[in-house]
């Protein structure tokens, strides 16, 4: 519960919440004292520069999340919201941004991404356009009607309260989510809009709702980047760090530590009886189990059901109780099939010969939809430590496969320990 709940707090500020909270601090500290004209240069880069990042990166939820942005602003000032008062084109478009912005906000949120086909993004474009239109008619068949300009909050304060209620549970509904999903881009929408909020809140201050406007913008474009690493160096199936953040772990370690290999015990069989989709579910078990190692150590997944431990500074008896817990834990753990699993047709060449194997097969699915009994999953770990004769990871690693295997051999769901390489030669040098 502590790893998840400090993963949810970093996935929840980092990093739209630390750069909302700078640039707020700035504003009010009076130490960001560039010029409106660097301001906008810094929107529009910002604007620019995330549409290429979602146009490379396939990203269109944040593509069209930036065009709402762009919307609003040539909105606000092709009327001229800066000093709105009721009945005034300015006034029409304010209110208008208070109701689209959070609605478009949440439907790209919910939106599933599928890149820049036609058919996902042609009805969200066509859905913005008809909104511009709208807007733009609005405005032009609004009356004049001259009354006494108000302060620019004022005209805020005065907002109908369902405007105000729209965008306060839109921003409800995108922390919920981001809350949940944890996800870069479910952040990113929630801060780039409570930067926006901002931004229209001090819209009679034309230097800082372009501040807001930016921070909302770079927001956006940022969380492309942390999403891209995110696919890189996190596995997506089981949300573990990957074999490449597992590698450039490997070029900071110094010596003391301690490497644990940790494999799924009879996964292949398991996962050819049940089906790929039970054999997910069971990645997942294992790896939510992985993840709350104790003793400093960090799980990586390396490939297929084959997991790695990272402990810094940590020898192996230090470490040889906790990976024992972990193992027992893991144990411990009933996995029960729901009754709708099965396994999956099988892929390509393999077609030809379905039919010959489903009867074979037949029996045991039909059993495990009857009795879905609670099966229990295992994994076998081996563990080395660096030492005067293996002090690179390379070497470790290599004696923590080595553990692995004999631990297999032994009889599957136990932890074995690495025998020093001198240990080993005066074992060899007896039996002569």
């Amino acid at each position: 519960m502590q790893i998840s709940s400090r993963t949810t707090v970093k996935s929840l500020v980092m990093p739209g919440g630390i750069l909302l909270l700078g640039v707020t601090l700035l504003v009010y500290s009076g130490w960001l004292t560039l010029a409106l004209p660097a301001l906008s240069f810094l929107y529009y880069c910002a604007l620019i520069g995330g549409a290429l990042l979602a146009w490379r990166f396939h990203s269109s939820r944040m593509f069209f999340a930036l065009l709402t942005l762009f919307l609003a602003q040539q909105a606000l000032t092709l009327f001229d919201a800066a000093h709105p008062v009721p009945g005034t084109p300015g006034w029409t478009v304010l209110r208008a941004m208070w109701v689209l912005v959070p609605l478009n906000f949440v439907l790209i949120a919910l939106i599933e991404e599928r890149g820049f086909i036609i058919s996902a993004t042609a009805p969200v474009a066509l859905f913005l356009f008809v909104q511009a239109v709208i807007v733009v008619v609005l405005c032009r068949a609004a009356e004049v009607v001259p009354s006494p300009l108000h302060p620019h909050h004022a005209a805020t304060a005065s907002l109908p309260g369902y405007i105000l209620v729209t965008a306060g549970a839109a921003g409800v509904f995108l922390l919920a989510r981001t809350l949940l999903s944890r996800k870069p881009a479910d952040g990113a929408l929630f801060w780039s809009f409570a930067a926006f909020s901002l931004s229209v809140y001090f819209v009679g201050t034309a230097r800082t709702t372009t501040i807001y406007l930016a921070t909302a913008a770079w927001i956006l474009a940022i969380s492309i980047i942390e999403t891209s690493y995110l696919l890189a160096y996190h596995d997506d199936l089981t949300t573990l760090p990957s074999r490449r953040a597992f590698n450039d772990a490997l070029l900071r370690l110094q010596d003391p530590f301690s490497i644990a290999m940790v494999d799924i015990d009879h996964f292949k069989r398991f996962n050819d009886t049940y089906g790929h989709d039970t054999g997910d579910e069971v990645l997942r078990l294992v790896a939510a189990g992985l993840a709350q190692v104790t003793g400093g150590g960090q799980a990586f997944r390396c490939g297929g059901e084959e997991f790695a431990i990272l402990f810094p500074g940590k020898g192996t008896t230090e470490v040889a109780d906790h990976l024992e817990q972990l193992r027992a834990r893991i144990a411990s753990v009933e996995f029960r099939l729901r009754s709708g699993d099965r396994r999956q047709a099988p892929r390509g060449p393999d077609r030809r010969n379905a039919r010959g194997r489903a009867r074979a097969g037949h029996a045991i699915r039909k059993l495990s939809r009857e009795t879905p009994a609670p099966l229990s999953v295992t994994v076998s770990i081996g563990v080395a430590a660096s030492s005067a004769e293996r002090p690179h990871p390379d070497g470790v690693l290599e004696a923590a496969d080595k553990a692995l295997y004999r631990a297999k051999d032994n009889g599957r769901n136990r932890v074995e320990t690495a025998a020093s390489p001198r240990r080993r030669r005066s074992k060899a040098a007896g039996i002569a």
